[in-house]
């Protein structure tokens, strides 16, 4: 697989896609990306994931509005673009930008030398959020592969 056609679909796995996960706050929400990307490859760390995500919202919010949030950041001796998608078993605070709460989470690891395609992801899901009806369609599903499904069909 070429590097030029990184693209939502190609870098979401059925495994990381989670509905309805129980979260009580943004803390324990970025916790649990990290703990669940580490599951899935015991060479990454748990604690520099989530340590990282943190630095990241430190430097503003990854809410982008709508009850969506896009948390990013890069981690060194990535190899590979990772996302996690979740849907929120009930909306935490995020301090988004327009102090919604949020449900809706998708989250985006990126190799240290990140390029122009990891910033150009990140325009493909704020765009795909922007969506008004595709996220509602995320927020309905009840189980993690109609989740799946739904975030990777074309066009959606």
């Amino acid at each position: 697989m070429s590097d030029t056609s990184l693209t939502i679909d190609n870098i979401l796995v059925p495994e990381l896609t989670l509905c309805r996960v129980p979260a009580s706050s943004k803390k324990r929400v970025l916790e649990f990306i990290a703990e669940k990307i580490h599951q899935q490859d015991e060479t990454l760390s748990d604690t520099e994931i989530f340590n990282n995500l943190i630095a990241r919202e430190r430097l503003g919010s990854t809410g982008i509005g709508q009850g969506i949030a896009i948390p990013h950041c890069r981690l060194e001796g990535l190899d590979r673009v990772i996302g996690v998608l979740m849907t929120l078993d009930e909306s935490v605070e995020f301090d988004a930008i327009d102090n919604q709460p949020v449900d809706l989470v998708f989250a985006l690891i990126v190799p240290k030398e990140a390029t122009s395609e990891h910033l150009e992801l990140l325009s493909q899901l704020a765009e795909k959020f922007n969506e008004r009806s595709f996220c509602n369609r995320l927020r309905e599903c009840e189980d993690a592969r109609t989740l799946y499904e739904r975030m990777t069909a074309a066009n959606g």
